[in-house]
């Protein structure tokens, strides 16, 4: 695929960076900024021709947006896990009535989601999870379980949740994608994680007997491993452009300090650093052939890993060429904020996961070893 941007690219380019340089200031609350952008069509692009209210847009154009939200300095966005999870999967798997009933709030920013999955037994191994969703008298589910690293669970109205619909099944078999709200007083209960920079965005999740509807299962009963699969390979899309948008400034930044430090005069610095812009650069484009759809089964977790590594390197780097001066202090120490973190010492902070969260490394290289080199299954239940 040619992934050149065209004149109508160009022309949707200035369009947005006009609009953000209006809008994106500092001091929006994380909901209002989402109504926002949903009020005036940013919120759902390349949804298709029907649209469900916001513009459509080609996939080029959708690039465009991504890279000039990044360069803009906008506020985080809280509805990304439903715009650019939930949306697609149910584009691909819903029903027409799921359809109609959640995509309108997402577009709009009325509604934010967060995601499901993980548990404390099931987390790389995902196909372990116990959470479980048992049919009531009146057809609905009573959902029972615990989920963990849930993003932005405490901001979320709704969650999608992986569970096990049949209580015999095993492994990938008898799951249900149920969609459920968290308005449930007394039966959802969210307990924020703090991290090594201090933030609480990750949280602990605790369903009893939360209500689920029946119609709002999506996929069938049986098709949650296929339904969650799919939205898996939606988590590495236009998204992982604008990310990288992101990355660039990083390393431009940790270029800056190493220059003004003197540490370029080291060949050892300066080979790592380049080593990283190679390195963006051939993310940037496996990032684009995978979008132009000549990408394989296996491009979604070679994207995992290379962005993964990427950036923990990036904040080794970093620390290494501030010396005794990349460590924390207690200068600014206060029960809620133990140490006073700047950007760089934030970033490798928050970067040791990275080869986690999203799926682990080891699963990623597993994936690619089964699923593209067609190598022997790993052996499960150890030797």
């Amino acid at each position: 695929m040619d992934f050149a941007f065209g004149e109508e690219d160009e022309a949707f380019r200035t369009e947005a960076r006009s609009w953000l340089a209006g809008h994106a200031g500092s001091g929006w609350e994380r909901r209002a900024w989402e109504r926002v952008l949903g009020k005036a069509g940013w919120i759902g692009l390349g949804w298709g021709e029907d649209g469900y209210g916001n513009r459509t847009a080609t996939l080029t154009q959708q690039v465009v947006w991504a890279e000039e939200y990044a360069r803009s300095g906008a506020p985080p966005r809280s509805g990304h896990i439903g715009e650019k999870l939930l949306a697609p999967t149910l584009l691909a798997h819903g029903s027409a009535e799921q359809k109609a009933r959640f995509l309108p709030p997402i577009a709009s920013g009325e509604e934010l989601w967060c995601q499901g999955y993980s548990e404390p037994e099931a987390g790389s191994d995902l196909a372990g999870i116990r959470t479980r969703a048992e049919r009531a008298p009146d057809g609905s589910y009573r959902v029972t379980g615990q989920k963990i690293w849930t993003s932005l669970a405490h901001e979320a109205d709704w969650c999608f949740v992986l569970a096990r619909t049949d209580p015999d099944s095993r492994r990938h078999h008898g799951l249900g994608f149920l969609l459920v709200p968290m308005d449930q007083p007394g039966r959802v209960e969210v307990r924020p994680i703090r991290q090594l920079t201090g933030t609480s965005d990750f949280n602990e999740v605790f369903f009893d007997g939360v209500h689920a509807r029946a119609e709002h299962l999506v996929g069938g009963e049986g098709a949650g491993w296929t339904v969650a699969m799919s939205l898996l390979g939606f988590e590495r899309g236009v998204s992982t452009l604008a990310q990288q948008i992101g990355f660039a400034a990083e390393l431009a930044r940790v270029v800056r300090e190493a220059v003004d430090r003197g540490a370029v005069a080291d060949p050892v610095v300066r080979d790592r650093l380049v080593r990283q812009w190679a390195e963006l650069r051939v993310m940037r484009w496996h990032a684009l052939r995978t979008l132009g759809g000549t990408g394989d089964a296996g491009a979604p977790s070679v994207a995992k890993l290379l962005w993964g590594g990427w950036h923990q390197r990036l904040g080794e780097l970093a620390v290494q060429i501030r010396g005794a001066a990349g460590g924390a202090g207690p200068e600014d120490w206060t029960p809620s904020a133990p140490y006073a973190l700047d950007e760089t010492q934030r970033m490798f902070l928050f970067s040791r996961a990275d080869t986690i969260y999203g799926g682990s490394d080891q699963v990623q290289r597993t994936i690619i070893a089964e699923r593209v080199l067609g190598l022997p299954r790993e052996p499960k239940g150890g030797v």
